[in-house]
């Protein structure tokens, strides 16, 4: 026969924790308790708030733990494989979920949304990639792929090859997307150069270049804000 004793100490704070998410949709809640919440599903007979606050700990920020890779997810102390999935399937839903607020829309007129999913997909990646925005005649989003991955500090990219896609896809202008994992958007001279090298070969092919955009964590720059396109 089961007492008060046998219950675990952490169920009443789990059932208040659920209650408020119902009430307040999570404003107002802080990072460790959404983790808590989260880490609940998949660890159900465990204490889990200290391992919500060792991965905030240990990666930084909310977004950096759902961006983390698996295997230094389940680096931390109490996080097993199906806690560390659980984490990464939230982030997927969640770019899943930005990536439709921009697919087939006037990114020009949806400009906020494309650099609030830009982030989410590249401000916490820990290599440089490069994403090609392509887009038909009315600026539509028709098609948006990671064209190359490089290291820390350095992506190759090949004009031939974007112009090449954006050929196939019948494509009418670009727009350019790449990270810097330092966190600082400020463009380089390689940057620069790259960029008016595709500029210079997608004009000779009628394809405008409408902006190459640099994502860092928190923020981004806009080589056509900065007169650089």
């Amino acid at each position: 026969m089961s007492t008060q004793k046998d219950v675990p100490h952490y169920t009443g704070h789990r059932q208040r924790l659920r209650q408020r998410f119902v009430a307040t949709g999570g404003d107002g809640m802080p990072d460790y308790e959404i983790l808590e919440l989260l880490l609940s599903q998949a660890i159900p007979r465990a204490d889990v708030k200290p391992v919500a606050k060792a991965l905030l700990t240990r990666f930084g920020s909310m977004g950096e733990v759902m961006s983390a890779p698996l295997a230094d997810l389940q680096e931390v102390k109490g996080v097993g494989e199906a806690a560390a999935v659980a984490l990464k399937v939230v982030q997927a839903a969640g770019l899943r979920l930005a990536h439709q607020h921009v697919l087939n829309k006037n990114v020009i007129g949806s400009w906020d949304s494309l650099i609030d999913y830009c982030k989410a997909a590249m401000g916490y990646e820990k290599i440089e990639q490069l994403r090609v925005l392509f887009l038909d005649r009315k600026n539509i989003l028709i098609a948006d792929e990671v064209q190359q991955r490089g290291t820390v500090d350095h992506t190759p990219l090949y004009p031939r090859q974007v112009l090449k896609r954006a050929l196939d896809l019948n494509a009418s202008a670009l727009i350019l997307v790449h990270n810097h994992p330092s966190g600082d958007p400020t463009p380089s001279p390689d940057d620069i150069e790259m960029t008016k090298e595709v500029r210079d070969a997608a004009d000779k092919l009628g394809i405008a270049l409408h902006d190459h955009v640099i994502i860092g964590k928190n923020t981004h720059a806009s080589f056509k804000s900065m007169g650089l396109l």
